[in-house]
């Protein structure tokens, strides 16, 4: 009968694959056709522990995940095999199709769902554009003006009236006023309450959370068959680009009547869309280019500055420590926070136990063989897992689950590779990934969570309303706190310099909790 010959084809493919060397001896448990399917399905709710739990148990810190219904997925916790995958034989690990499948409705060619010869030359004009001065003097004066003029007016008045704010909705909120400003030049006034909510700012948290899904779907052929028939989510999303795409190029054929007006004169704005109109590009090239930006920047700071303030109200001594170098003379002007070592620790740590991406997989161009032994076959999909990479032991030491700064603040400033995060190494902190493809935009990341978590610790203090809740961390396109992070707000007027010289002059090394 013809199932039972399609069973036994399925058999003997899968002895194949043993024989072939295909399997690994680390791993969830698999089955003949199902594979780890039943242990996936068990763990569904706790996925990221439980990959982290299987690359802890396995010697090399890498395991294979071989299921029905999925390609065949290495996946690593090991900083040798990351700095093959991402730099040492990087031609080979591209993004992929697969990938470049979910994101493409939306994303387009934009930088972040392209590869190759397309890629080098968006990163070479955006490398280009990013080291301009304008645009970081547009970002200072921005991020000034969002934080001064809405985010410290908002949270004042939550302090006046003694109101539970939600700090990740506030710090969500904030970012993509400002990458939005940044990247487009306009104002969505997401942080002003005398403004209606705006229409992108939903289309994009929607088209964020539909495409989500898409990734971490059991079986893609159910999420493509959906678009296909344009049933459901699926019609959802493309309402919803294309609210993104109208509202975009809008903008586009907007500045460009500008420009037309002002004849290349004093009217020069410095926003990434009209630098990159000025540079000649295609509309759709410039519109799929900024959506890219606005996607990677409008969550990941917030994301990593929720965790950050969620942390130090459980690690008091180290806000106190935060708050002596911040009355310690830095600037209060963006950009002027560079010098400040134990903030930059504690950013650096909290986004080593809840990076803003919990991972990211390329697929194979070719078979390959990692430098721990691991076989790789073309097309497996090979998962790089920052979220597991943070709680290794094997990388961090016996301390790897707490909370310390000693790990940043005992490390030389100097002779540190250009790539190094805090003096330590990208391919054991992959967070702003690694390699050629290195994150552009670390650096403002940096300038901006700095500006912000100064500004706020400078004039409030958090408590949350739960104090005894562990938040669940939730890896959907960009990181998110389940539940958000609710706290009340307390104004500390002049306490400042009382709270800082509490701490004393010892840093808070250890960041145990009270």
């Amino acid at each position: 009968m013809p199932w039972l010959v399609a069973c036994c084809l399925m058999l003997l493919l899968y002895s194949v694959r043993l024989r072939s060397g295909w399997s690994h001896g680390h791993g969830p448990r698999s089955f003949p056709v199902i594979g780890c399917l039943v242990a996936f399905y068990q763990n569904r709710f706790r996925l990221l522990d439980w990959y982290t739990e299987l690359l802890a148990a396995s010697p090399t810190q890498t395991i294979v995940v071989d299921r029905l219904g999925a390609r065949r997925t290495v996946v690593t916790a090991n900083p040798v095999n990351v700095e093959h995958i991402l730099k040492g034989s990087f031609g080979n690990y591209p993004k992929g199709k697969p990938f470049t499948d979910i994101l493409g409705d939306l994303l387009g060619t934009g930088i972040f769902n392209v590869d190759g010869e397309l890629w080098y030359a968006q990163r070479k004009l955006v490398s280009h554009e990013f080291s301009a001065r304008a645009l970081r003097e547009l970002e200072f004066a921005v991020l000034e003006d969002e934080a001064r003029g809405r985010l410290v007016p908002a949270l004042g008045l939550a302090a006046a009236r003694g109101d539970a704010v939600d700090m990740q909705d506030l710090l969500r909120r904030f970012s993509f006023d400002v990458i939005c400003r940044v990247s487009l030049g306009v104002d969505p006034g997401c942080l002003d309450p005398a403004l209606p909510a705006p229409r992108l700012a939903a289309a994009f948290d929607a088209a964020a959370g539909i495409i989500a899904r898409r990734g971490s779907a059991p079986v893609a052929a159910v999420w493509k068959a959906k678009r296909a028939l344009d049933l459901g989510s699926e019609r959802r999303l493309r309402e919803e680009i294309r609210v993104i795409h109208e509202a975009v190029m809008d903008l586009i054929r907007t500045r460009k009547k500008e420009r037309a007006l002002v004849n290349g004169g004093d009217g020069r704005r410095s926003d990434l869309l009209s630098r990159m109109i000025e540079c000649g590009y295609p509309d759709e090239a410039i519109r799929d280019m900024v959506i890219s930006f606005i996607m990677a920047g409008r969550d990941t700071t917030s994301s990593a500055l929720t965790w950050f303030f969620w942390l130090l109200t459980r690690h008091r001594d180290v806000e106190r420590e935060v708050l002596r170098e911040i009355a310690g003379g830095a600037s209060h002007a963006a950009g002027g926070q560079g010098k400040m070592r134990v903030l930059h620790a504690a950013l650096c740590e909290t986004m080593r136990l809840y990076p803003p991406v919990a991972w990211d997989s390329k697929h194979a161009a070719a078979g390959d063989v990692l430098p721990d032994g691991t076989r790789v076959e073309r097309g497996d999909r090979v998962t790089y897992f920052q979220y597991g990479m943070g709680r290794m032991e094997s990388i961090w030491g016996a301390d790897a689950a707490e909370f310390s700064l000693r790990r940043w603040l005992s490390l030389p400033e100097d002779n540190a590779p250009p790539a190094a995060v805090a003096g330590v190494s990208p391919f054991k902190y992959p967070v702003f990934q690694a390699g050629p493809r290195t994150c552009l935009g670390k650096e403002m990341a940096f300038v901006q969570m700095k500006f912000v978590a100064s500004t706020v610790l400078r004039r409030f203090e958090l408590a949350p309303v739960d104090e005894g809740r562990v938040p669940v961390f939730l890896p959907l396109m960009t990181a998110h706190m389940a539940g958000g992070l609710n706290v009340t707000v307390r104004s500390r007027g002049d306490h400042i310099t009382a709270a800082a010289a509490a701490a004393g002059s010892t840093p808070a090394a250890a960041g145990g909790p009270n």
